[in-house]
């Protein structure tokens, strides 16, 4: 049983705010660091990868939907992807980063103290793209959740970017945020499990992280994406609004 779990999720290729990240404490001292999910879309996504595989074992992956469109749009599977960014991402990584990310599973448990076994997985436990929110409705964690064994008690979840911890019918359901992506608020969001959940912001000069990112990548809309994102132009409002339809809500509730 592990003691304390590091959860990161959404760093999609943000080179600086996975750095800072990795430098607080309480991730260094972590027994492992979950990433779930879209790690590498995004302006550095070899750097990020490279960064990562270097920590060996400590770093246990899931694939996000936006890791998988990577896969196959470099497979020939696909031939667009939605983010804008994704597909010149795609062509950024090397053959072994296509093989890892290609391997990486779409969840898995873990034992942690206090917690017991929680899941990992990146949208919802049955789909990589799926949306649910803090304040989606019961009957659609329900449904969300149908099939889950019993022994499941906290599921931690990634997707929408936006930090949060609630129940639903017993189960604890935590998303730690994005690292690299934030909406609502600026700064690196991950979480920590063990024996709780502690939700955490690191916060970082992002005008300088900025301006790194702008001079690393040669995407062409580095700058426009890396002052939008690293920002947190988007608001929470923002997100729920665009995000609801796809949580099955109706327009107004």
């Amino acid at each position: 049983m592990l003691n304390r779990v590091a959860v990161l999720s959404d760093i999609h290729g943000v080179l600086p705010a996975l750095e800072a990240v990795l430098a607080e404490a309480e991730v260094r001292a972590a027994d492992r660091i979950v990433l779930t999910g879209d790690i590498a879309a995004g302006p550095q996504p070899a750097q990020v990868l490279d960064l990562l595989t270097g920590l060996g074992g400590r770093v246990v992956w899931i694939s996000g939907n936006a890791d998988r469109e990577l896969v196959e749009y470099r497979g020939g599977l696909r031939r667009s992807i939605p983010d804008p960014i994704a597909p010149w991402a795609a062509e950024q990584l090397r053959d072994d980063h296509l093989d890892l990310l290609g391997s990486l599973p779409r969840s898995l448990s873990l034992s942690v103290r206090g917690l017991g076994k929680v899941l990992f997985c990146h949208a919802t436990p049955r789909d990589d793209e799926e949306v649910v929110l803090v304040d989606s409705r019961l009957d659609r964690w329900k449904e969300v959740f149908g099939g889950l064994d019993p022994d499941l008690r906290t599921v931690v979840c990634g997707h929408t970017h936006m930090p949060f911890v609630r129940l639903a019918h017993g189960r604890l359901v935590v998303n730690p945020g994005s690292v690299g992506m934030p909406y609502g608020r600026a700064g690196a969001h991950w979480a920590v499990l063990g024996p709780g959940v502690d939700l955490r912001t690191t916060v970082f000069d992002v005008e300088a992280a900025a301006a790194q990112v702008a001079r690393d990548s040669a995407y062409p809309e580095i700058a426009a994406w890396a002052d939008y994102f690293l920002h947190a132009r988007a608001t929470d409002e923002d997100a729920l609004e665009a995000f609801g339809p796809r949580d099955g809500r109706t327009p107004g509730a």
